[in-house]
């Protein structure tokens, strides 16, 4: 009889210990974002509007839709399903992403969707991705980006000052800039000013210096204000752009060119006609060999 009552004392400790922890483990809420559309995407805010749905799914009834935009502001949400354990919706939302332009015109991006409860802890309600209910329409075009595909995380976001920490769901979609419209827009005209630079390296004759002057000087004006409309469409930020370093190289390389031109016209009015012929042939070519390796080390880097 005591072993029959010590045994079933024993079925109740361990039943109760499986319901408590039962009881404390968090609810699990399955998420899945369908993109329909992405507008403009203003790189100079880092800026988009983004038209999804958003599928929210639990094993038991649950409750998900206290959730918020964690990286901007829904401007409307339709509820379409309604179920106990299934929430469906259909949101328009502006939203906005810190960008890096480091590779700036090569630049890729991930444009995000971050959603957190607006109420429950980590310890009570956690996102898990669903697969199945996520992905981006065939249609979505963003004008003047390749997109390349799309990821989906979840993480644990703590916040300091209130130790507290939330479930966060991150729907990522990555993007490129259109490669053969960067380097068209972007370079093909510096290319061309700099051959026309580097062309008057050619000029030898002392009475012609003053032509070969006036295209030095015309290449880096073209050069500077190309460069400063091409950064014009991007924020001012604190570090240099690829953009950057590249016109930096071809500063440079015009620059050289152009104090090349000014030693040969000192010399040519000293007569000095062994210093003149040194210096044309070196700039002739140094200066080309040298704009091959200054762009060769901006690519590399």
């Amino acid at each position: 009889m005591k072993a029959k009552i010590l045994a079933l004392t024993l079925f109740l400790v361990i039943l109760l210990a499986k319901l408590s922890t039962g009881a404390d483990e968090p609810q699990e809420v399955e998420v899945g974002i369908y993109i329909l559309n992405i507008g403009k995407f203003e790189v100079s805010t880092g800026s988009y509007t983004v038209d999804f749905y958003l599928s929210m799914k639990c094993r038991d009834a649950c409750d998900p839709s206290n959730f918020e935009f964690m990286n901007g502001r829904a401007t409307s949400i339709d509820k379409l399903i309604d179920e106990p354990n299934e929430k469906f919706y259909r949101i328009q939302a502006s939203l906005a992403e810190n960008i890096d332009l480091k590779k700036y015109p090569f630049d890729e991006h991930f444009l995000t969707i971050q959603l957190e409860d607006k109420r429950n802890k980590s310890d009570k309600l956690v996102y898990v991705p669903d697969k199945k209910s996520a992905g981006v329409d065939p249609s979505v075009v963003i004008v003047g980006w390749d997109l390349l595909g799309y990821e989906q995380e979840v993480a644990e976001h703590f916040y300091e000052p209130y130790e507290e920490t939330y479930s966060r769901f991150i729907f990522k979609i990555h993007i490129r800039r259109i490669l053969l419209a960067a380097i068209i827009k972007t370079f093909l005209p510096v290319i061309f000013i700099v051959i026309a630079g580097l062309l008057a390296l050619l000029i030898h004759e002392q009475d012609k210096l003053w032509t070969r002057i006036g295209i030095n000087t015309s290449s880096l004006i073209a050069s500077v204000m190309f460069h400063l409309n091409v950064t014009s469409s991007i924020p001012p930020v604190g570090y240099l752009t690829f953009a950057d370093k590249f016109m930096i190289s071809t500063y440079s390389i015009l620059l050289l060119s152009l104090f090349s031109t000014v030693m040969m016209m000192r010399h040519a009015k000293r007569k000095d006609d062994v210093t003149y012929n040194r210096i044309y042939l070196v700039a002739l070519y140094c200066i080309p060999v040298l704009a091959v390796f200054l762009y060769g080390l901006v690519i590399l880097i």
